[in-house]
């Protein structure tokens, strides 16, 4: 079971008890499905009984105990348990990991765009595609290269939400194309038709000299409200540096896939009984990162979704392969699909950001 199914699973037992006459409520039109915060357990947690309580006249805790019968009977669930004053946290069966995978390598780096599945159905903003009308959200940044840069990376958000996306600037250097990719619509005042500024905290020295890729993580990695860094520590190719995790992660992902060929053998999703939770939590959280980021303007929040991903990628990578007089398996195979789907994810959100994904590193 994917998020977004997840998610639709979620509201049909709101549909059911309400049904049955044990909740009064209206049923909302989703429900927000994400890793289980402090405190929580299992592989998903979900606060619709919290977001129920009050139109039900009654407490979170006791909607949530409504509806734990009707999600624990569900196939592909194994276990509910209620946590805190009232959170759902869903536990899946073993086929999950399998149905995520397949998901992800089916929509390849699209996975979590507006365009690529249902998965945003899952996500905690409401507005996340913005202009699924076909009106134009229009950007309007100062003459400085980080507002420049973040708002190219926020319209490519956009973008992948289905919003049309117009960017203007005040200013604006032709050489900023050439060194960072970005580029804008119009130079020039704001337009009249009240576009959203993007006005980050501007960058305390020129970073043109770290190249793309360093350069744009080095202005997105920060919250708009953070002044970023500039210095050589985003070049360094060690562990201490998170965009040469994320990179590192991706490069190890696509080495496997080439290793595995050579054995005889390719990825197929299957069950993973040592799959890591956290790995699976992330790359399952992967549409409503990319949704709140382009709801709330930050595509920093795709810069520390992706370091959490490859954390999480990079421990579990070396088990993939088969060691030794170790013949492939097909939980080797199975291992190796979601390794791919962890350098899908990889790949994407690099992509968003607009920097490169190289499968050599």
């Amino acid at each position: 079971m994917t998020p977004a199914e997840l998610s639709s699973t979620v509201l049909h037992a709101v549909r059911r008890a309400v049904d049955a006459g044990e909740l009064d409520v209206t049923v909302p039109a989703r429900a927000v499905v994400a890793p289980p915060g402090p405190g929580g357990c299992g592989d998903y947690a979900t606060n619709i009984a919290l977001q129920l309580a009050r139109p039900a006249g009654q407490p979170p805790y006791r909607v949530a105990e409504v509806l734990r019968p009707y999600l624990v009977g569900i196939d592909g669930v194994a276990d509910v348990v209620l946590t805190g004053p009232g959170f759902l946290n869903i536990s899946l069966g073993g086929a999950a990991p399998a149905a995520l995978v397949e998901e992800i390598l089916s929509a390849g780096t699209r996975y979590g765009c507006a365009d690529a599945s249902d998965a945003s159905d899952a996500s905690d903003a409401s507005d996340a595609s913005d202009a699924p009308d076909g009106s134009v959200v229009r950007l309007h940044c100062p003459h400085d290269l980080r507002a420049v840069v973040v708002a190219d990376a926020v319209a490519r958000v956009l973008r992948c939400q289905g919003a049309l996306v117009r960017v203007t600037a005040e200013g604006f250097d032709r050489e900023w194309t050439a060194a960072l990719g970005v580029r804008v619509d119009g130079v020039g005042p704001a337009p009249l038709s009240l576009p959203v500024p993007v006005r980050p905290v501007p960058a305390p020295a020129d970073p043109l000299p770290l190249g793309r890729d360093a350069a744009r993580w080095a202005l997105l990695h920060p919250a708009a409200h953070d002044r970023p860094r500039i210095g050589d520590e985003h070049l360094a190719q060690r562990e201490g540096n998170p965009l040469f995790r994320v990179r590192y992660a991706h490069a190890r992902s696509r080495a496997l896939t080439r290793n595995a060929a050579d054995l005889g053998f390719a990825a197929e999703p299957g069950p993973v009984p040592d799959a890591p939770q956290d790995l699976l939590a992330a790359l399952g959280d992967h549409p409503r990162v990319l949704a709140a980021a382009a709801a709330h303007r930050a595509p920093d929040r795709i810069a520390r979704h992706l370091v959490a991903v490859a954390d999480a990628a990079l421990p579990f990578l070396p088990t993939v392969l088969p060691r030794g007089g170790e013949k492939p398996s097909a939980a080797h195979r199975a291992r190796l699909a979601l390794a791919e789907a962890a350098g899908t994810v990889l790949a994407g959100g690099l992509t968003l950001l607009g920097i490169d994904a190289p499968d050599h590193l």
